[in-house]
Parts: C-alpha cells; sequence; structure tokens
C-alpha cells in the first residue's frame, strides 16, 4: 500500500487511480468488488471471462476522477467480444489511460458512503452516511475524529436518519454492522499511518446481500 502511495507522490500524482484506490482501502480492511486492470485487448477479453459475466468497464487513470460524466463506464458488458470492443472504445477515448478496469457487476438497492477528510484543527475525520446520487442532496452522513473504536463506528452506523434501511429492507436482509464498522475503523486508521492522504472518497459502499462492498473509490494525496 505505501508503495503505491509513494510512486505515485514521486510521479507528482495528486490522486491515485480507481484500481490504486481499491487496493489501499482494500490494505485498511474494506471489502472491494472483484476488479482487474486489463492493458490489452487479449487481457480484457480472457481476464472478463475469468471474472464472470456481466462485468463493469472503465477507463482508469488518476486524471481521471468523473468517469461517468466522461462516458468512461459501461455497465453489464455481457460476453467477450463484447469486452474486448469496450475495451477499444474505452482506450480511444482518452490519452494515457493505465488501461480499463474490470469489475464484476454486483447489485444492491442499498448504497452509502465513507470518507475520510483532514480538519486543521482535528486531523482526520471518518465520514459515514448515505450514498449514491442521494449523498450530495440530502447529506444524510456523521462524522468522527480518527482513530475510532469499534464503538464509535457503530455509533456513526445508528446516527443517520435513514438507518432504518440497514435493517431487514424489501426482502434483503439487516446489513452485516461488524463488516461496516471494520471499514470505517480501517478507513480512521489509515487516514492516521499514512500523512500522505489528504482524503479517501468511497461512493457507494453497495450492500450485496448483507455485506457492504466498495465498487469505486478515490484516494486524494496531499
Amino acid at each position: 500500500m505505501l508503495e503505491i502511495i509513494q510512486h505515485a507522490i514521486a510521479s507528482g500524482k495528486k490522486t491515485l487511480s480507481e484500481y490504486e484506490s481499491s487496493l489501499v482501502i482494500k490494505s485498511a480492511g474494506v471489502e472491494v468488488v472483484p476488479s482487474v486492470l486489463a492493458r490489452t485487448r487479449d487481457e480484457a477479453f480472457q481476464m472478463a471471462e475469468k471474472l464472470g459475466f456481466p462485468v463493469v468497464m472503465k477507463g482508469c487513470s488518476a486524471e481521471l476522477a468523473h468517469k461517468t460524466e466522461a462516458g468512461m463506464v459501461k455497465l453489464n458488458v455481457g460476453n467477450s467480444e463484447e469486452a474486448a470492443r469496450v475495451f477499444d472504445e474505452l482506450m480511444g477515448k482518452m490519452n494515457g489511460l493505465d488501461g480499463v478496469l474490470i469489475q464484476k457487476m454486483v447489485q444492491g438497492s442499498r448504497e452509502f458512503v465513507i470518507g475520510l477528510s483532514r480538519d486543521p484543527q482535528f486531523g482526520p475525520c471518518v465520514m459515514f452516511g448515505l450514498g449514491g446520487i442521494f449523498t450530495e442532496a440530502l447529506k444524510d452522513v456523521t462524522f468522527r475524529v480518527a482513530p475510532l473504536s469499534k464503538e464509535d463506528a457503530l455509533e456513526m452506523i445508528d446516527e443517520i436518519k435513514t438507518k432504518k434501511i440497514l435493517g431487514e429492507f424489501r426482502g434483503s436482509p439487516a446489513v452485516d454492522r461488524e463488516a461496516l464498522a471494520k471499514a470505517l475503523v480501517g478507513i480512521g486508521e489509515l487516514g492516521m499511518s499514512c500523512d500522505s492522504i489528504a482524503e479517501i472518497d468511497i461512493n457507494p459502499l453497495i450492500i450485496c446481500g448483507d455485506k457492504p462492498v466498495a465498487v469505486d473509490a478515490l484516494v486524494v494525496l496531499k
């Protein structure tokens, strides 16, 4: 994890790519959707097949913070031939891509957000709240100063206004709060141990069954 960050800083990067960001948050104990980075058409063909269809394909670069707006995300890619075609399409849209990130397509009706920021007075602070398209609209979030105990994390989970959807919801089981608390504690520890990280944004964190799984992440460097 430290090697990824050190290499990025040495290269003058201000952010990590989504693939690099996912490796960093995974090292902190956050469950991440199965992902691989394809750098050639043949790799895209083979890796997508190995992950199992359908998959999501995304252009991957530290310079690409808003992938959806740039048309660099393709959902529900359903077979190897389509994966190869989408790889060519994404690589042709932008110069300097690291490759194409291929992810297992996951489904879930509940989305949350986990974040890290640095307060000038208090230092690293962890955020948890409602995610996806509702993050900005509803601003249903809560904060704690790192480091967090497991008890702190569980309190955060219960503080959001929409906490009812963490229980049994529309036929889905209650969210695994232990796994969610582990992710919050881990992000707090990451903020404490790595001063080079300015911000972390994990959005959305989709609930698959009862497990929280990160499907997008961005790590911003100082």
